[in-house]
């Protein structure tokens, strides 16, 4: 165990040699005062190198390894508390061993008993830090279980604590099936009762492992594991914190012909601490596409967004319109992955919780669940569905589709602002500060007194800039051509040098359209224009595809080329083969030779094109 993590009073355990050891750590210092627990001697200090390989053992592993007295009476608990007063005056000088040789002396002397009895008193207490170890009486004495209780405890490791869910009495009958059975199957007199294996599983049983073991981990974490914690106020003092999740609505849409398109996804972020929806996004795609229409939605003018839908609002009813300055998501691929994980450039601080963890982004999570239970009871029979319908022989609710996505949007709009205005928030932990000021348990109003007394974790970010900082990026290259990106050339009349020198660079570019490309240099976005006209206001996918083309085409004639030059080859060589051979040429009046020829080579076009007409 490192330095760091240790601390007085813990135990560590660990191999010290060939020895198992557990101790009790007394003091910290240059190096660590200890006490054999096992043992029982006098505290002695030894280096952290020397308890490196030790690790933190739990407490009641501890109580029950050593067997201490549950409740003491009458004349135990007297002596118990007498021999504590006798070493009580000597526990202030335990790292100092002069000191608590004095102390012990002392103690000796006073209470008329040995040295060496005062010393097993102070080690017994030290290893427990138990007055009731003290106790007369006191004895190790170890937990042994009867050939039935190891039959039982066999029993149910094997077969109850299992994801199979076999019932108790499942258990207790292939327990006497193997091990209370002779040869021939027939059941033998002697064997537990029923009711001494209950007794036993009641006695022995952890729920922990109990829930665990048959329901799994992931189970265990998300539906049944203690929920101790003071939820998202621990960590959200302020509003600016959004939490974000993506949920499939739990109702069948059309498009504008009336076809059925499916279920749309809806994306939020929600304040933590005032609950207030930040902003939202609602389409067909998911992934980093969703997200960066949310966060767009996030920095959006509410007033003028909820207009385009023919809803009027007050600001005050939808007041968020600048970015979190830290945003907290859960596992989701969409969130871990590099594209979005880029807003952190910005400087926004980016939380992922652990798996499972829903109760700490539990407003969101009540979002979803407040949403739907709004437009559900009213929808009905709209293609909205129930919790029935993935089971055999129900309504199938796809039939009933009669919402377009702009309708949808629009019910969703108005869920939303009731949610930020009206909604009242029961159980919101209000301060003595909110109470005196009279502040309205609704989630806007709270909003409004937090940013007015508590301050505001937001940055103002145009809409350029976010999306910018959200495209995917890749290595570009520079060269004569201009700068490579995904198999095509840009140009930027400022960076002509760089086309000289080749060298890499960061480039983010826009999946929608090849028209323009960004260089990422210090933090800024230089833009770069499309050179190939042909690919011009086309997708990364469509560019693709007509590369793809290109090559196959390409690829078609190959053989064909191939046998085209051999063909070149062979003309070429039989013509040479059929030429006839004459005299070594005399390398002399060259010049004389190539004016005859051009003079009996010579044609008159135009006389040869008119005698031809």
């Amino acid at each position: 165990m490192v330095k760091a993590d240790m601390r007085k009073g813990m135990l560590l355990k660990g191999k010290i040699g060939a020895e198992e050891k557990i101790y009790r750590v007394l003091d910290l210092k240059e190096k660590v005062l200890v006490l054999d627990c096992v043992k029982k001697t006098m505290p002695v200090w030894k280096t952290y190198e020397e308890l490196s390989d030790c690790v933190e053992k739990e407490e009641e592993s501890m109580a029950e390894a050593i067997d201490i007295i549950d409740a003491m009476e009458g004349e135990s608990r007297k002596t118990a508390y007498q021999r504590y007063n006798m070493i009580s005056g000597i526990l202030p000088f335990l790292s100092e061993e002069s000191m608590r040789t004095e102390a012990i002396k002392r103690a000796s002397e006073r209470y008329g008993i040995s040295k060496q009895t005062v010393r097993n008193y102070l080690c017994e207490y030290l290893a427990t830090m138990d007055v009731r170890s003290l106790a007369p009486g006191y004895k190790k004495a170890e937990k042994k279980l009867s050939a039935d209780e190891k039959n039982m405890r066999k029993s149910l490791n094997k077969w109850y604590y299992t994801t199979k869910k076999r019932t108790l009495k499942n258990c207790y009958t292939l327990m006497l099936q193997h091990f209370y059975c002779n040869a021939d199957g027939t059941l033998r007199e002697q064997y537990p009762s029923y009711y001494q294996f209950r007794y036993f599983y009641r006695k022995y049983n952890k729920k922990e492992t109990e829930y665990i073991s048959r329901n799994g981990l992931s189970y265990y974490q998300r539906n049944q594991r203690p929920l101790t914690g003071d939820g998202v106020q621990a960590f959200a003092p302020t509003i600016g914190m959004g939490m974000l999740d993506a949920t499939v609505c739990d109702i069948y849409l059309v498009n504008e012909s009336g076809a059925i398109v499916g279920r749309p996804i809806l994306t939020l972020c929600v304040d933590a601490y005032s609950g207030v929806i930040c902003g939202y996004s609602l389409s067909w795609e998911g992934g980093i596409y969703s997200l960066r229409n949310l966060m767009l939605n996030v920095i959006a003018d509410k007033v003028k967004h909820c207009r385009k839908y023919g809803i009027e609002i007050k600001e005050e009813q939808w007041p968020s319109r600048q970015l979190p300055l830290k945003l907290v998501t859960d596992q989701g691929s969409e969130y871990k992955g590099e594209n979005f994980a880029q807003i952190t450039d910005l400087g926004v601080e980016l939380i992922n919780l652990k798996s499972f963890r829903a109760d700490e982004k539990g407003p969101v999570e009540q979002c979803f669940n407040a949403l739907q239970n709004y437009f559900k009871p009213i929808l009905k029979g709209k293609g909205v569905i129930e919790t029935d319908f993935q089971e055999r022989g129900v309504h199938d609710y796809r039939k009933d589709a009669c919402l377009t996505m702009n309708d949808f949007e629009k019910v969703i709009l108005h869920c939303i602002i009731f949610y930020n205005s009206s909604r009242i928030l029961e159980r919101f932990p209000f301060t003595e500060d909110m109470l005196e000021a009279e502040v309205k348990p609704i989630p806007c109003h709270v909003w409004k007194w937090a940013c007015d007394n508590l301050g505001a974790n937001f940055m103002d970010v145009t809409g350029e800039k976010l999306i910018q900082v959200l495209l995917p990026r890749t290595i570009g290259k520079f060269s004569r051509y201009g700068l490579a990106v995904n198999g095509m050339h840009y140009h930027n009349p400022l960076f002509k040098e760089e086309y000289l020198q080749g060298k890499e660079c960061e480039v983010a570019y826009d999946m929608d359209s090849s028209n323009h490309v960004w260089l990422i240099e210090n933090g800024a976005y230089i833009q770069f224009d499309l050179i190939e006209s042909r690919y011009r206001d086309k997708g990364l996918d469509e560019v693709l595809q007509m590369k793809t083309k290109q090559r196959k085409l390409v690829k078609t004639e190959e053989k064909q080329k191939t046998q085209a030059e051999v063909d070149l080859a062979k003309a070429i060589q039989l013509i040479a083969e059929t030429s006839t051979e004459c005299a070594r040429p005399s390398i002399k009046g060259i010049r004389n030779n190539r004016q005859r020829e051009q003079m009996r080579a010579h044609k008159n076009h135009v006389k040869e094109v008119a005698s031809n007409v």
